[in-house]
């Protein structure tokens, strides 16, 4: 049992008999009347934002969820496979607990979070940023960096992102997983 106090981003909770973990968060102390925490949570199950309201001080219930490292290693008809790096254990997880599968690379290591007591896999979280080659974008043009234009690029696990006019294909980029923006060129 925690408080509103204990409330932090990843957090995750017992909440309306189902298991939620805390996207944002903000304490507000109004001028009249009594402080509050206002959050965003995300349904694991089914992956639904919900904005709620605690009450200053009011009591939540933490679910105990442990995050452990697991290797991609294939998708197919059971959906995609990843094996646990330290016991070699595997385990098929469907699409929709995957945060932004298009961004999935074969031998990438992920975190999966497991519920401690019923050991059932929640949620899939990639690495925050992850490098890709890009394999097709129209051309640059010499000079063109001035602005912050884009254009489209598809990268090798099939995706398309936003990159600079002055990507081409076959360089390496790093991309932001949670919202698939750029972030920079990659040279090795």
């Amino acid at each position: 049992m925690a408080s509103t106090a204990d409330i932090k981003n990843g957090l995750c909770i017992d909440f309306k008999n189902d298991l939620w973990q805390v996207v944002e968060f903000q304490h507000v102390k109004p001028g009249k009347g009594a402080a509050f925490v206002r959050t965003k949570l995300k349904n694991l199950k089914t992956g639904k934002v919900l904005e709620n309201t605690f009450p200053s001080g009011a009591k939540i219930d933490t679910a105990r969820v442990e995050r452990r490292p697991y290797q991609f290693l294939y998708q197919d008809d059971t959906g995609y496979n990843f094996m646990h790096t330290e016991t070699f254990e595997q385990m098929a997880i469907p699409e929709f607990m995957i945060t932004n599968p298009q961004f999935l690379k074969e031998g990438t290591v992920a975190e999966i979070l497991i519920h401690a007591e019923t050991e059932t896999p929640l949620v899939v979280e990639l690495p925050v940023y992850m490098d890709f080659i890009i394999t097709y974008t129209e051309p640059g043009i010499k000079g063109d960096t001035a602005t912050n234009a884009m254009k489209d690029a598809k990268i090798d696990t099939g995706a398309t992102v936003r990159v600079p006019l002055f990507i081409n294909e076959g360089e390496k980029v790093r991309i932001d997983t949670r919202s698939g923006e750029y972030s920079n060129r990659v040279n090795d």
